[in-house]
C-alpha cells in the first residue's frame, strides 16, 4: 500500500472554501430538530405552525388553522398547514420559504414564536433532502391575487431558487392567509411527543386559536378556541445595557449615527436617560462629547466596565405578553378534565438584560369516581358522581401511580423533547411536593394524577440549541420558575389536604350512620319510647355529632 504524501502548506491552502449556512445545517440537521424521521414530521409542522400564530397575531386576526398529514408511502408525508393571517406579498415568499437565516424576528427585542429565522426553511430543506421536492407555498393578501409557488434551496449558495409561479390559483376562495405544503420523510406515530399530542398542547396554551387537524387515517379532529380575545400585543424594546456584552457594545458604537457618547447611550439603549448617561461616562472616565465610532476598544472596555458598575432600572415589561391567569384556565379546563385547577404568575424579571415572566398552571385529579362535598351551612358531606371524561380528555393527565405530566412551553410553544435537559424540568425536581401532598422519590418528578404547565414568556428565550427544544438553567430563570411552582403547589396542596381531611371525615360518619340506628334502638327501650320519638332522637344525636365534627 503507497504511503500517503504529506502535503504543503500552499496545497492545504487551496483546499479551503467557504462553506454555506445551508451546507452546514444539511450535514448537521439534528441540531435544527431533525433527528430521526418521527421527529422531523412533528418539526416541519411545528415550525409552519409558529408561523401561521405569529403572523395572525400581529395582523391582529384570530387565528384559524387547518393542519392535514397525509401518508403518501409507508415513511413519505405531505404535510399541509393552512392559515387565515394577511398573507405574504409575493417577493417575500421565495426567500421566507428558501433561505436560511432570513426573517423579521432576530433583530427586534419583543416577544414572538420564532426567533432566529431558521425553522421554515429548515423544514423545507428537509423535505428537498429527503423527497428532492420543494416546497409549495399559496399565498393571498387582501389586496392582491392568491398566488402558488414552489420553492428549492440552492444548499451551496443558500439561495432560493424559485420552481414555479402562477398567479392563476382557482380553488383559493379565502380572502386572505397562507398555506404551506412539504412532502418529506417521516414517521408517525400517535402518543407523547407526536404531531396529536404538540397540537393539543397548542391549544392549551392558545385558547384563542381554532385547530383542525386532519389526521393521516382521515380523520378530523377540532380544538375550539376558548375565546375570541388576542393576547396583549407586544412592543419591541431597544437593547438593555446590562444585555450587552463587550464586541457587541463595540459594533453599536461602529454602527451608531449619534454623534456624541451621551446621545449614544441615550439613543440606542432603553432606561438611559441623560443623568444615568453621564454617571457611566464619569465612571468609564470618558469625555460625554467623545466621538462614538472613534472610542478605541481600550476606551470601549472601560465603558462597558462602568456599564455593570451603575445602578440601572430593569428594562420594561411591555415587550412581553404572558397568557395570562384566566387564559390559562381557560385552555386548561378546554383541554383537560380535573378536580381541580390553579394557576399562579410570577411578576416580570431580567436575565442578562431581557425581560422575562414565569407562569405555572396545576390540573389535579381524574374525574369518574366518587367525588365529596362538604355543606358549610349544616356540616354535611355529600358524596355525588362525578361527570365522566369525554374520549381523549385524561390523556394529558397523568395516572395516581405515575410521575405527573409535565408540560413545558416557551413563548406559548410546546417543548416535548430534551425535558431532562431542560431548566423547568430541573426546577420542578427541586421543589419539596411532599409538602403539597404529592409523593416525589428523590431526585424525580413528583408522582400523581396531575399535570403541570410551565410557561416562560421572554424577548430572547435562551433556547440550549437551535431546536429550541429546553431552556438553559440561568440562575434568575430557576429561582422565578422555583418561586412559581411553589406559590402553585401551596394551592394545590390546600385542595389535597382538604380532600383528604373530608374524605377521613366521611369515613368516620360513616360509622355513626352504621351504628347511631342501633343506639336509636337501645334508647327505645331503655326509656320505651314510640318509633317517632326514636327517630326524631336518632337525628338529634346525628346532627350534634355532625357538627361538633370540624373538617
Amino acid at each position: 500500500m503507497a504511503a500517503t504524501r504529506a502535503l504543503t502548506a500552499e496545497e492545504m491552502g487551496r483546499q479551503q472554501k467557504e462553506i454555506s449556512v445551508s451546507e452546514f445545517f444539511a450535514k448537521n440537521r439534528h441540531l435544527l430538530g431533525f433527528d430521526n424521521p418521527r421527529k422531523a414530521l412533528l418539526t416541519a409542522i411545528k415550525e409552519a405552525v409558529d408561523n401561521s400564530l405569529d403572523a395572525c397575531e400581529e395582523a391582529g386576526i384570530a387565528p384559524d388553522l387547518r393542519v392535514e398529514v397525509q401518508q403518501l408511502a409507508e415513511d413519505r408525508f405531505r404535510i399541509a398547514v393552512e392559515d387565515n393571517g394577511p398573507g405574504i406579498v409575493k417577493d417575500q415568499i421565495p426567500r421566507i420559504f428558501g433561505q436560511l437565516l432570513y426573517g423579521s424576528k432576530f433583530h427586534r427585542l419583543r416577544q414572538a414564536r420564532g426567533q432566529q429565522g431558521i425553522g421554515i426553511s429548515a423544514a423545507g430543506m428537509y423535505g428537498q433532502m429527503t423527497t428532492g421536492k420543494g416546497l409549495r407555498i399559496v399565498s393571498k393578501t387582501r389586496k392582491g391575487p392568491a398566488h402558488r409557488m414552489e420553492i428549492h434551496m440552492d444548499l451551496t449558495k443558500n439561495r432560493p431558487i424559485t420552481a414555479v409561479d402562477s398567479d392563476q390559483v382557482q380553488e383559493w376562495n379565502k380572502p386572505q392567509g397562507t398555506r404551506v405544503e412539504i412532502e418529506l420523510e417521516g414517521t408517525y406515530q400517535k402518543g407523547p411527543r407526536s404531531v396529536d399530542d404538540y397540537l393539543k398542547q397548542t391549544a392549551v396554551a392558545n385558547p384563542h386559536c381554532r385547530i383542525e387537524y386532519v389526521t393521516p387515517e382521515g380523520e378530523t379532529r377540532l380544538f375550539e378556541r376558548a375565546t375570541t380575545q388576542l393576547p396583549r400585543p407586544s412592543t419591541e424594546i431597544r437593547p438593555h445595557p446590562y444585555g450587552v456584552e463587550l464586541g457587541q457594545l463595540i459594533k453599536m458604537l461602529h454602527d451608531t449615527r449619534s454623534r456624541t457618547l451621551s446621545g449614544f447611550l441615550q439613543e440606542e439603549f432603553c432606561r438611559v436617560g441623560s443623568k444615568v448617561a453621564d454617571e457611566i461616562i464619569r465612571a468609564a472616565k470618558l469625555g460625554e462629547r467623545s466621538y462614538p465610532t472613534r472610542i478605541a476598544r481600550e476606551e470601549a472596555d472601560q465603558l462597558y466596565r462602568a456599564i455593570q458598575q451603575v445602578k440601572i432600572s430593569a428594562p420594561p415589561t411591555d415587550c412581553i405578553s404572558p397568557i395570562g391567569e384566566e387564559r390559562i384556565l381557560e385552555g386548561l379546563k378546554k383541554e383537560v378534565d380535573a378536580e381541580f385547577y390553579a394557576v399562579s404568575t410570577r411578576p416580570p424579571a431580567v436575565y442578562r438584560g431581557n425581560p422575562f415572566q414565569i407562569e405555572v398552571g396545576i390540573a389535579w385529579g381524574k374525574p369518574g369516581g366518587p367525588e365529596l362535598e362538604l355543606e358549610e351551612a349544616t356540616g354535611r358531606i355529600l358524596a355525588r358522581r362525578k361527570k365522566k371524561p369525554a374520549a381523549d380528555s385524561d390523556e394529558l393527565l397523568a395516572a395516581a401511580d405515575e410521575p405527573v405530566r409535565l408540560l413545558r412551553f416557551a413563548n406559548r410553544v410546546p417543548l416535548l423533547y430534551q425535558q431532562s435537559a431542560c431548566a423547568v424540568t430541573k426546577a420542578v425536581i427541586g421543589v419539596s411536593w411532599r409538602n403539597y401532598g404529592l409523593a416525589q422519590p428523590r431526585g424525580a418528578l413528583p408522582v400523581g394524577p396531575a399535570l403541570l404547565l410551565v410557561h416562560m414568556a421572554s424577548v430572547w428565550v435562551p433556547f440550549t440549541s437551535e431546536s429550541k427544544e429546553a431552556i438553559a438553567g440561568y440562575p434568575e430563570i430557576l429561582r422565578e420558575l422555583r418561586l412559581g411552582l411553589m406559590d402553585a403547589g401551596r394551592k394545590l396542596g390546600a385542595y389535597v389536604r382538604k380532600g383528604r381531611r373530608i374524605a377521613s371525615e366521611y369515613q368516620k360518619r360513616g360509622y355513626i350512620d352504621k351504628y347511631l340506628p342501633h343506639v336509636g334502638i337501645g334508647l327505645q327501650e331503655i326509656l320505651g319510647l314510640s318509633s317517632d320519638q326514636r327517630d326524631e332522637a336518632v337525628e338529634k344525636l346525628r346532627g350534634v355529632m355532625e357538627k361538633s365534627r370540624s373538617v
